[in-house]
C-alpha cells in the first residue's frame, strides 16, 4: 500500500516572526516551496548520489518538497528539498539532522541522512521557476516503513508507548552535542509553547466564534499560572510535533501496534520536559474516539520514564489547552492565508476546536482527575 511509503508530512506551518507573518503577502509564502519536477528530481538523484530512479513519486507536505525514491541498485529511499527560507539556515538543519542520526545510532526508529559522492549530508540546488533563482537544501534520507498513527485503531497500550517514547527520546537528546546547538533557542517560533502570549496577535480570527473567549482565557491562565512556574520547569531538547502523522506503526504479535518511525524534525527546538508531555496529549487527542481519556495513558507511559514535579503537574491542563489553542487559532490563519490548502490543514486540525471546547467545559478538576486516576491504574503487567 503506498500509504505505508509516505514519510513525511510536515506540519511545520509557520516559521516566521509572528510579527513578520503579517507583512508577508500570499505570494511570498508561496514562493518558499520548492517546485523540482520529477526529470529534475532524477537528475538531482543521479548527480548527487548516482542513483538511478525506478519508482519515483511526491509525498505531502507544507513549505518542503518530499519525493519517495527507489533505486534500480535497491534501495528505498526520500528525497527532501527543504523550502527556501529554511534553507538560509543550514546549521539548524545540520543539528535537525545529527539529532535523528543520534537516535537511530542508539537503536530509535528515525531516518538519517545519506552523503553526496562527496560525502556532504546537504546539497545546496539552485532553481528558477519564473520568479528569480532560488535556493534549496537538498537531503537523501532513509525510508521508514509504516502506517502513519492516523490510519490504525489507537490503542491504551499505544498511547502508553507513545508517551514512554518521547520521554526517552527527550531524556537522550540531553546528551546530544553539536557546535550549533545553540540554533535551537528559537525564541520567536510562534509553535513553541512559550510563545502562547504572541496569539493575542491573531485572536480576531476568532471574531463572533464562541471559541474567541475560550482562547483569551486560556491565554490568560497561561500568562498568570504557567509563566511564574516557568523556572521550575526542567528544561531539554524538545521534537515538538509528535502528531499522527509523524509516528509510523507496524502490526506487533498481539494484535496491537508498535512504533515503527518517528519523523520530521523541523519544530525542534529548545523547551521543556512537560511541553513535549503536553504536546503528544494533545495530538494523540486528535486520533481518539474518547479524547478526554487519551492523557492518562500518555502520562502513564511519560512517568515511567520521567515522573513530573508538582508544578509540571499543576500547568500540564493549561499546557494541553494552550496547544489546542495554538492549533485553533494558528491553522485558522494559514487556511486564511492559503486557502487552496484548505483541506491539508483540516486534516491537521481535524476537531481540535470540539476537542478545546470540551476540555474547557470540564474544568481542570475533573480533567486531572481523570487523567492522574487512569495514570495511577497502569499496574506493571499492563506495561508489557
Amino acid at each position: 500500500m503506498q500509504i505505508n511509503k509516505i514519510i513525511s508530512l510536515n506540519c511545520c506551518f509557520v516559521k516566521h516572526n509572528f510579527v513578520s507573518k503579517f507583512l508577508c503577502s500570499n505570494m511570498s509564502e508561496k514562493l518558499l516551496q520548492p517546485k523540482f519536477s520529477q526529470s529534475q528530481v532524477i537528475e538531482l538523484m543521479k548527480r548527487l548520489y548516482r542513483l538511478t530512479p525506478s519508482e519515483i513519486y511526491s509525498l505531502p507536505s507544507y513549505e518542503d518538497q518530499n519525493f519517495y525514491v527507489a533505486a534500480s541498485e535497491g534501495g528505498e529511499y526520500v528525497l527532501k528539498i527543504t523550502n527556501s527560507k529554511d534553507s538560509k539556515n543550514p546549521n539548524l538543519i545540520d543539528v535537525q539532522t545529527s539529532a535523528m542520526s543520534f537516535l537511530h545510532d542508539i537503536g530509535y526508529p528515525t531516518q538519517t541522512a545519506l552523503p553526496t559522492i562527496s560525502g556532504q549530508l546537504m546539497s545546496l540546488e539552485e532553481l528558477d521557476y519564473g520568479y528569480g533563482c532560488q535556493k534549496y537544501l537538498v537531503r537523501l534520507l532513509t525510508h521508514l516503513t509504516g502506517t502513519m498513527v492516523c490510519k490504525v485503531s489507537v490503542t491504551s497500550q499505544l498511547l502508553y508507548e507513545t508517551g514512554k517514547m518521547a520521554a526517552e527520546m527527550d531524556t537522550i537528546l540531553q546528551k546530544l552535542e553539536h557546535p550549533y546547538l545553540s540554533m535551537l533557542r528559537r525564541d520567536n517560533f510562534i509553535w513553541h509553547l512559550s510563545s502562547i502570549p504572541m496569539l493575542e496577535a491573531y485572536i480576531n480570527l476568532l471574531d463572533g466564534d464562541p471559541l474567541q473567549k475560550v482562547v483569551k482565557s486560556v491565554i490568560h491562565q497561561f500568562n498568570t499560572s504557567v509563566i511564574p512556574k516557568l523556572s521550575y520547569f526542567r528544561k531539554c531538547l524538545n521534537h515538538s510535533d509528535l502528531n499522527q502523522m509523524n509516528i509510523l506503526v507496524q502490526p506487533n504479535e498481539s494484535d496491537g501496534h508498535r512504533i515503527s518511525g518517528i519523523l520530521d524534525f523541523c519544530d525542534m527546538n529548545s523547551g521543556c520536559f512537560i511541553y513535549e508531555l503536553a504536546i503528544t496529549i494533545m495530538n494523540m487527542m486528535l486520533e481518539h474516539h474518547n479524547p478526554i481519556q487519551v492523557g492518562g495513558h500518555v502520562l502513564a507511559g511519560w512517568e515511567s520514564v520521567l515522573p513530573l514535579n508538582k508544578p509540571e503537574k499543576d500547568c500540564l491542563y493549561v499546557l494541553v489547552l494552550s496547544r489546542l489553542c495554538q492549533s485553533v487559532v494558528l491553522i485558522n490563519y494559514e487556511i486564511i492565508q492559503n486557502p487552496e490548502n484548505k483541506e491539508y490543514f483540516m486534516f491537521a486540525r481535524k476537531n481540535d476546536a470540539q476537542i478545546l471546547s470540551q476540555l474547557w467545559e470540564l474544568g481542570s478538576k475533573h480533567v486531572e482527575k481523570i487523567w492522574f486516576q487512569t495514570a495511577a491504574g497502569w499496574t506493571e503487567e499492563d506495561k508489557h
